[in-house]
């Protein structure tokens, strides 16, 4: 097969799987034009229509699905295969897609990138910052990170931070209007952000645990964000209440910017884990970064080998 089909297929399954042609062409560092008429040349070739598209959504057809479903994973082992032989080269290369909440790609992926990346200058890194239960296998990424109690079964899971705990925490300004909440129950007559998931569209549900007690708030207010940055800004207004990593706010906790309740119903649980799936092979540069994320502190969860 001419090498120009190779690529053509490459950019199908990319627009396959992001269900955008601007995504897939961002991903693929391609104008979204450019990226169209490959589409178009590629369903001239085949004499099948590929694609669905309206002006609100894009999906395979039958056909589509076919080709996304057999020759998707042949692609993606041409290209483990071509990234394995970046052993015979000096210094590891090649790219690494990684999904992550932003929390943990400001705290513990770009620390390490940091450390990493300027004696490796061949080797590329996209972080790609998701909340979504993402099937990493299937949307195209070398791993994801997860805190470690929901990481999926048959992945392989290493710990790359210590324990956690999530705070409930709102500013001085907001507790000066309320009085500040004794039990989780308390929180259905506060303001509180919420965060929007993009697993079904829902909102992240409050967990708290004390003693043998665990319990869910779903909790209300006048803000929803899908992003954790956000949800911090409101909150430092005065806006209500959030819910977020003890880490990313222990600055402005100090600084008395902000103010922690319920500190007694936030357990730690086990700290964040990159993962992927066992049976893929994987390149050098994604080893490299794997031993220069792992976490040799104390964990709940066994280290993989």
């Amino acid at each position: 097969m001419p090498r120009e089909n190779l690529n053509d297929l490459s950019a199908f399954i990319a627009v396959a799987r992001e269900g955008s042609f601007t995504r897939a062409a961002a991903r693929l560092g391609v104008s979204q034009p450019a990226l169209s008429h490959t589409i178009r040349q590629l369903e001239a070739r085949l004499g099948l229509r590929l694609l669905t598209r309206t002006t609100r959504s894009l999906a395979p057809t039958e056909a589509g699905q076919r080709l996304l479903r057999t020759v998707g994973p042949r692609l993606e082992e041409i290209d483990a295969e071509l990234a394995a032989l970046s052993e015979l080269r000096e210094k590891p290369a090649g790219t690494i897609r990684i999904a992550a909440t932003e929390n943990a790609a400001e705290t513990i992926l770009w620390p390490a990138l940091q450390r990493l990346l300027p004696d490796y200058p061949d080797i590329r890194v996209e972080i790609v910052i998701d909340y979504g239960l993402t099937d990493i296998a299937a949307e195209g990424y070398d791993a994801g990170v997860r805190p470690g109690g929901n990481v999926s079964k048959g992945m392989i899971a290493v710990p790359i931070g210590p324990d956690m705990r999530m705070a409930v925490v709102g500013a001085p300004a907001y507790f000066a209007r309320h009085a500040a909440p004794r039990t989780p129950q308390d929180l259905t007559a506060h303001a509180c952000i919420n965060l929007r998931l993009p697993t079904h569209g829902g909102l992240y549900v409050w967990e708290f645990e004390k003693g043998r007690r665990e319990l869910r708030v779903r909790v209300e207010g006048q803000l929803v964000f899908n992003t954790a940055a956000l949800i911090l800004t409101a909150t430092l207004a005065g806006f209500g209440l959030a819910y977020l990593p003890e880490k990313q706010v222990e600055q402005h906790l100090a600084d008395g910017r902000l103010v922690q309740v319920l500190a007694d119903w936030c357990a730690p649980f086990p700290g964040y884990h990159i993962y992927y799936p066992s049976g893929r092979q994987h390149s050098p540069a994604f080893a490299l970064l794997i031993r220069a994320l792992r976490y040799r502190g104390p964990s709940r969860l066994p280290q993989a080998s």
